[in-house]
């Protein structure tokens, strides 16, 4: 499977760098100039650039070329780019998995990440998902959203 993600802060970055460091194939799009509320978004990942520097358009183009979105937050409620991504995969009938670590009566305890990860792995089966977009918020709307993304991800990875 391949990850695709937009490279901002947070939840993208986390998605990226788990393939990285779990040798999947990794891609997406990013903005023009590779656009990310730190800066410049690194060349070790392996991103496209969009034709604008838009953060709407990278989200829909991400979207589009997926089998699937898995979106993650910590809140129930996502907001901002967390909940334009939802949007637009409703927009395009993209299946779509959102994941909030808040949901459960006892976030972040090992069994509600273990659910979280049953639930990914049912996902990617029901859909055929050959192309997951991950998506979610930037660290500095959710600075443990990272941590999160990467738990579940690996729980998904170690119950295949």
């Amino acid at each position: 499977m391949t990850i695709v993600s937009g490279g901002q802060t947070g939840a993208d970055r986390a998605a990226l760098d788990f393939a990285i460091e779990h040798y999947l194939p990794h891609a997406g799009w990013c903005p023009r100039g590779r656009r990310a509320e730190d800066g410049a978004i690194d060349e070790r990942y392996q991103l496209r650039e969009t034709s604008s520097g838009s953060y709407h358009v990278r989200t829909r183009q991400n979207v589009e070329d997926t089998d699937g979105t898995l979106v993650f937050s910590i809140a129930e409620q996502p907001s901002g780019g967390t909940a334009l991504t939802i949007r637009l995969a409703h927009e395009v009938a993209k299946p779509l998995l959102h994941l909030a670590r808040e949901a459960h009566s006892c976030p972040g305890t090992a069994e509600a990440i273990r659910h979280d990860a049953g639930e990914l792995n049912a996902f990617i089966v029901e859909h055929n998902v050959r192309r997951l977009n991950v998506a979610g918020p930037r660290a500095s709307q959710e600075p443990t959203v990272a941590s999160y993304v990467w738990s579940v991800l690996a729980a998904a990875l170690a119950m295949e």
